[in-house]
């Protein structure tokens, strides 16, 4: 009797599973196993990513407080800059999303090409531009900081200038990936990178104490060699884009306007973002070291809750990219919605995982004592905030932009950064004298402000009437 009870709820169990999964993660143009297996490696890479950054908090850890805050200020910069080609090659998955679910394999192969050769252009600019200015750019900045914190600054700012060419290429061949669904290679490409960068990094830190220096050098060897491979990839291993070097030295201006529609409004969007990113972070430096330190930490933990969400924002750009690429926009409306509960079940997920597990892994950074209190509340309340604040905030923009949206999401996201996020955490942090707690609370408050937005955006018709692609013949 017992024997056959389980026989039959097994079989109901897995069909209303197929069920549910049908329901909301299936459509005409891509089904639940394929969005599973595009999610997957994603979320691997995700927390493999999100896994280093720890690992690299912690090793420097162990070079004292002034290190751990001279990266944390300098990540803060190379995030500003960084997101700039990043944004591009964004654009550039995008734009091969819809080509792919247009059926035109031809010309996603053009836009890989252009993407990579626009978004290693960038990112050379930006690196010459950054070595020749670098002095003046942090005295600017973090002209406040300790000396040892501003000496290690000026190092890690030079050696993270040099390697931005070797990661724009591969973000740009991994977009480009991702944006015919082939996430499994993106986390190859990105493996290869981070792996190395990790092996490097123990030898250079914890075995030859090289501090600072050995991070830099570690991270050059790791990005450019991954960008060699990405390009032999591309190139040579890979019969889906059929690219021949020329092709990505050919200059496609047709194709570099579609990606820039897309890319630029969102570079600008990261370049103001971040760049009320970086000023939140100037005058955290006043609160000093160990706000700094604090406010380093907490970024950390966060970005541990924030995988899973984040994973399915870069999912929901390829599957949202190739439904409006076949002019499916009831199942663009279905996926985005499926995507945004699930992104808050995970965020539940992960506090009730990680919120037991504060002093194990706090314990990795070697904090200081006084920074603990601190600390746990400001990742309670992160924990808390994001659960209904972050996917409307997150998630949304990256539905709406890879229908084209991209220039209401840009300046949605640099009026409420600076509006709310700047200004009020000035505010709460330094006038009303809440530290870095009240700065924290200003970016949680500017989420729900530009979610909201976001939301009313979506129940609209507008975000999804932009014509980015031709669906017929290309002519170009």
């Amino acid at each position: 009797m017992t024997t056959k009870r389980v026989e039959t709820v097994k079989p109901n169990f897995s069909m209303r599973s197929q069920a549910f999964l049908n329901k909301h993660f299936s459509g005409e143009v891509i089904d639940y196993r394929q969005i599973i297996a595009l999610y997957v490696p994603i979320l691997i890479d995700q927390a493999f990513l999100v896994s280093l950054n720890l690992l690299n908090t912690a090793m420097i850890s162990s070079s004292g407080v002034a290190a751990v805050s001279a990266v944390s200020m300098i990540d803060s910069l190379n995030i500003f800059l960084i997101s700039v080609f990043i944004a591009v090659s964004t654009g550039g998955t995008v734009v091969v999303a819809q080509y792919k679910g247009s059926g035109n394999a031809r010309m996603f192969a053009k836009a890989a090409a252009s993407s990579v050769s626009t978004v290693s252009l960038i990112a050379l600019g930006l690196s010459l531009t950054i070595l020749v200015f670098h002095h003046s750019a942090l005295s600017l900045l973090f002209g406040n900081a300790e000396q040892d914190v501003f000496a290690n600054a000026k190092t890690y700012l030079i050696g993270s200038c040099l390697s931005y060419v070797g990661i724009a290429i591969v973000e740009a061949v991994c977009g480009a990936l991702r944006g015919i669904g082939k996430s499994r290679a993106s986390l190859k490409l990105s493996l290869i990178m981070n792996l190395s960068y990790v092996v490097l990094n123990v030898i250079c830190v914890n075995f030859l104490h090289m501090g600072v220096h050995g991070l830099t050098i570690a991270m050059n060897i790791s990005r450019y060699g991954a960008a060699v491979i990405a390009l032999l990839y591309l190139l040579k291993w890979d019969t889906n884009f059929q690219l021949r070097l020329r092709d990505m030295l050919h200059m496609n201006i047709a194709m570099i306007r579609k990606i820039s529609f897309i890319g630029l409004p969102f570079a600008a969007e990261q370049l103001f973002f971040n760049g009320g990113k970086l000023l939140t972070q100037v005058f955290i430096v006043s609160l000093g070291t160990h706000a700094l330190a604090t406010n380093a930490i907490g970024g950390s933990l966060a970005s541990v809750f924030q995988i899973p969400s984040a994973a399915l924002s870069l999912t929901m750009v390829t599957v949202i990219g190739q439904c409006i690429g076949g002019r499916n926009i009831q199942d663009a409306r279905k996926f985005a919605k499926s995507f945004l509960a699930l992104s808050s079940f995970t965020f539940v997920l992960m506090a009730l995982i990680l919120l037991p597990l504060f002093h194990p892994i706090v314990s990795l950074f070697h904090p200081p004592a006084d920074i603990l209190h601190d600390l746990f509340i400001v990742t309670l309340i992160n924990a808390i905030a994001q659960i209904p604040l972050w996917p409307f905030s997150f998630l949304l923009p990256a539905a709406l932009r890879a229908a084209g949206d991209s220039k209401f999401t840009s300046m949605t996201s640099m009026l409420s950064m600076w509006l709310f996020r700047v200004v009020l955490g000035y505010v709460l942090g330094i006038v009303f004298g809440f530290g870095i707690i009240g700065v924290w609370l200003a970016m949680n408050i500017e989420w729900g402000v530009r979610g909201l937005v976001f939301l009313l955006r979506f129940r609209g018709d507008k975000w999804y009437q932009h014509r980015l692609i031709e669906t017929d013949t290309d002519k170009k």
